[in-house]
C-alpha cells in the first residue's frame, strides 16, 4: 500500500530538482552550429550538470538572443546580462593591449599551444585586463589566412590598396604593413561585406569558412603567410562566480581553465582543417599555398610589426611569459 506514495514522492523530488536548478546563461552571438557550442558551451554544461546532479546547469543563448553583436559581449558579462559570455578581445583592443600580444605574427611559436601561452602569462601580466570577471577559458585560433573574394594573393604587392577586414589593432598593423587598407567590423558582417564587394578580403582563421559560411562568398584563399592568429576567451561575472555555493563553484572549477581552453583551441583547429579540406575539394576555389620564398617576402614585410607593438604597450615581459621565459 506504500508503493504509490513512494513513487509520488520520487516524482515530486525530481520535479523540484529540475525547477530549482541554478542556471548560468551563456551568451553566444553566433548560431548554435558554431564551433563554440560543442567545444565550450555544451561541454561545460555536461560536466557541471553531472558533477552537481543537475543542480547547476549552463544554458546557451544563441544568435545574439541576449544582445546582438560581439562588441558588447564583455560588458554583457560585466553587467550580468548573461552570467557567461565569449569574447574576441580585438573588438575592444584598447582594453586588452597585453592579451593581444598573442595575436602578433611570431609571438607564439607554431608548436606551442596558444592556450598554454595565455595561461602562462595570465596571473602576472593579463589579469588586470579582466576587471569584474573570472576567465573560464583562454585560447587562440588556428593561424590566420587570407580569405579573398576574388583577388589572388601571392605577395604583399597583391594587397596594396585592398580593403581587408581585420579583427583588431594587431591585425590592422599587419594589414598596413602589407599595403592593405584595414577595415574593422564584426565577423558576423563579413559575409555580406564580401558578397557585396564592400571589402576585398579578410585576415582570419580558416574555421570561419564553416562557422560563418565564408566559403560561399570567397573564391581565393592564401595559406602560409605569417599573419598571426586570433585570441579568444570565455568569462563569467565575478560576483556570480563568488556567489556560487562551495559545491557548485568546485564543480565549475574542475571544468574550467586549462581543460576547457584546450577543448576550445583543439576544436578551432579541427574546424579549420575540415574547412580547408572542403575548400580544396571545391573546384571553384583557388587555394594558394605559398612557397618558402613567398613566405619569406611576407615575413619581411611584417617583421617590424610585432616588435613595434610589444614596445608600444610595454609588453616585453608579457611576451617572455607567453613563451615560457
Amino acid at each position: 500500500m506504500f508503493i504509490k506514495p513512494v513513487l509520488a514522492g520520487a516524482a515530486f523530488l525530481l520535479a523540484t530538482t529540475a525547477v530549482y536548478a541554478e542556471e548560468l546563461k551563456f551568451a553566444n552571438f553566433t548560431p548554435p552550429f558554431h564551433t563554440i557550442n560543442a567545444s565550450v558551451i555544451e561541454r561545460l554544461n555536461t560536466e557541471v550538470t553531472a558533477a552537481t546532479n543537475g543542480e547547476l546547469i549552463v544554458c546557451g543563448y544563441h544568435g545574439g538572443e541576449l544582445g546582438a553583436g560581439p562588441v558588447e559581449q564583455y560588458v554583457r558579462a560585466l553587467q550580468n546580462v548573461s552570467e557567461i559570455t565569449w569574447v574576441l578581445p580585438g573588438y575592444t583592443s584598447s582594453q586588452f593591449e597585453q592579451t593581444m600580444i598573442a595575436e602578433l605574427p611570431g609571438a607564439i611559436p607554431v608548436d606551442l599551444p596558444g592556450y598554454e601561452a595565455l595561461w602562462a602569462a595570465y596571473g602576472d601580466h593579463l589579469a588586470g585586463e579582466f576587471p569584474g570577471t573570472v576567465p573560464l577559458a583562454l585560447w587562440t585560433s588556428e593561424p590566420n589566412v587570407l580569405i579573398m573574394g576574388s583577388v589572388e594573393v601571392r605577395s604583399p604587392a597583391d594587397l596594396i590598396g585592398l580593403d581587408t577586414r581585420v579583427a583588431g589593432a594587431t591585425a590592422a598593423d599587419v594589414a598596413v604593413a602589407l599595403g592593405a587598407t584595414p577595415q574593422q567590423m564584426p565577423i558576423s558582417q563579413v559575409y555580406q561585406a564580401l558578397d557585396t564587394g564592400e571589402i576585398d578580403g579578410v585576415i582570419t582563421g580558416a574555421s570561419t569558412l564553416i562557422d560563418f559560411r565564408l566559403d560561399e562568398v570567397a573564391d581565393s584563399i592564401t595559406v602560409g603567410a605569417p599573419l598571426g592568429r586570433l585570441t579568444v576567451f570565455t568569462v563569467m561575472n565575478e560576483g556570480v562566480y563568488n556567489g556560487l555555493s562551495d559545491e557548485h563553484r568546485a564543480a565549475l572549477d574542475a571544468s574550467i581553465g586549462m581543460p576547457l581552453s584546450r577543448s576550445a583551441e583543439e576544436a578551432w583547429y579541427a574546424a579549420a582543417d575540415e574547412a580547408m579540406i572542403a575548400a580544396r575539394s571545391d573546384a571553384s576555389n583557388v587555394i594558394i599555398d605559398l612557397t618558402e620564398e613567398e613566405i619569406a617576402v611576407f615575413a619581411a614585410a611584417v617583421s617590424e610589426v610585432s616588435n613595434g607593438y610589444v614596445e608600444a604597450v610595454g609588453g616585453a615581459e608579457t611576451l617572455a611569459a607567453m613563451n615560457g621565459n
